[in-house]
């Protein structure tokens, strides 16, 4: 079974965001061609306010743990954000500022943005790809960004629809190289490295 996470920072009902989200996680869904492909949404508007407040406290609430479970325990992911000013948006930023360090190292990510012309499409490679990059993730070589014009589009084969299956079979071909994702327990190694410590420690003088 392979288990894909979507992560979707669109900030409207409907979203475009969510919808480019949708249309990449159907691509990959059918390039693996495997019936057992699972997928988590992680919507972020809801979580607004939780990761404001982890944010400000440093103590994620239950439903943010939950789409870090999510994370945690995909075999890729799919992330897409809304781009404002030439960049991701404050929300998207914002919740892999408060995700648990290394939840998204060696993890295939394919990133996706959406903005209201195409000149902000390099939004993929000065914004997100770096900061998937220092999370330490494998970052897909080809994303997808769709620009509104690209969603009015009538012929059945429209350029974002040929992207998105680019982006699609590139980010399947990574997630079958990597193979299923070997879970770290990070708070076994916590404790070993905890025990590895006070075992060279010098026995306290009489």
């Amino acid at each position: 079974m392979t288990r894909l996470a979507v992560v979707s920072g669109g900030l409207r009902e409907p979203s475009s965001t969510r919808l480019l989200a949708d249309r990449l996680e159907a691509a990959v869904r059918a390039a693996l061609d495997d019936s057992t492909v699972t997928t988590e949404i992680i919507e972020l508007r809801p979580l607004a306010r939780a990761t404001t407040d982890a944010l400000l406290t440093g103590f994620p609430s239950q439903e943010l743990e939950a789409a870090f479970e999510a994370l945690a325990t995909a075999d890729g992911v799919i992330a897409v954000t809304p781009a404002f000013n030439a960049s991701y948006s404050g929300l998207f930023k914002s919740f892999f500022d408060v995700l648990p360090e290394d939840t998204l190292a060696e993890v295939p990510v394919l990133i996706g943005a959406t903005g209201g012309t195409e000149r902000h499409s390099l939004v993929l490679e000065h914004a997100m790809r770096p900061m998937f990059s220092y999370l330490r993730a494998v970052v897909s070589p080809t994303g997808v960004y769709a620009a509104t014009e690209d969603f009015g589009a009538q012929r059945e084969t429209s350029p974002l629809e040929e992207r998105i299956d680019r982006a699609a079979a590139a980010f399947t071909r990574m997630l079958r190289s990597c193979g299923k994702r070997e879970r770290k327990d990070t708070w076994a190694n916590d404790v070993s490295a905890m025990e590895q410590l006070l075992s060279n420690r010098p026995a306290p003088s009489d």
